[in-house]
């Protein structure tokens, strides 16, 4: 089975694109022996797109999005998000933008333990300095939509798993980011949980025309996305839906 040239990748729907990665290498030192993550890896992405990122444990795709997400620093190469290239600010004003511009999902949730779950969704508000009465109305809103507005009081050890990624759902949707990256946001949790998870993130997310790469093991995400790509060796390879399904 032949996949399509790795080119076609990078560049598929360029036209209106707010998400462009150039020439991107990530590096890591094990002791003496450099490890090549990243390796020279372009991608485009659209607004409004949904997009799957495959590939094997250990390939990079946690790597991939914290560079995308500013919470890591590229050895060379460039990431222009929103028109802002985010090797040539400061760490601090990466922070300011993530913070600002980027939702985060992940595979353990990251859930304040001390707080409630409408105070753990509220968080991002508070840091943006953004908190005020109809941020808070419309958290409470996205709490109602993800079926959990009985438990804002609630702290999370009294949640079960699958809740608990619906808190963590909510919370990265709360400040009405530019763009939504979900590191394994099933990782965790059992089937029916995760199908229940699935259903959200196509109605809350894909259905609502926002724009997120999510990083998955999971072939039934597969389903909802616009485009699927792999990446493997370094760098990203386009695959059509057939050979998505298949892997």
């Amino acid at each position: 089975m032949s996949h399509s040239d790795p080119q076609t990748a990078t560049h598929a729907k360029s036209e209106g694109s707010f998400l462009t990665v150039n020439d991107l290498t990530k590096v890591y030192q094990e002791g003496d022996i450099p490890r090549t993550v990243l390796n020279g890896l372009d991608f485009v992405m659209a607004e409004g797109e949904l997009v799957v990122l495959l590939g094997r444990s250990g390939s990079g795709k946690s790597t991939f999005l914290n560079l995308i997400s500013g919470m890591d620093t590229a050895t060379s190469g460039d990431v222009t998000f929103s028109g802002i290239n985010l090797t040539a600010i400061t760490e601090q004003e990466r922070t300011i933008f993530r913070r600002e511009n980027i939702g985060l999902i992940f595979q353990s949730f990251n859930l304040i333990s001390t707080l409630t779950v409408l105070e753990n969704i509220l968080l991002p508000l508070e840091l943006n300095g953004r908190l005020n009465e109809t941020q808070k109305n419309a958290a409470i809103d996205f709490l109602e939509e993800v079926g959990l507005a009985d438990r804002k009081d609630s702290y999370p050890d009294r949640l079960s798993g699958g809740e608990q990624q619906r808190v963590a759902i909510a919370r990265a949707l709360a400040h009405d980011p530019l763009l939504i990256l979900a590191d394994e946001p099933t990782g965790n949790l059992d089937y029916k949980t995760a199908e229940a998870v699935m259903g959200i993130l196509q109605q809350l997310i894909h259905d609502a025309g926002r724009t997120m790469l999510i990083a998955t093991h999971d072939r039934d995400i597969i389903a909802l996305a616009d485009r699927v790509v792999s990446l493997q060796g370094g760098v990203l390879i386009e695959l059509s839906p057939e050979e998505a399904s298949a892997r």
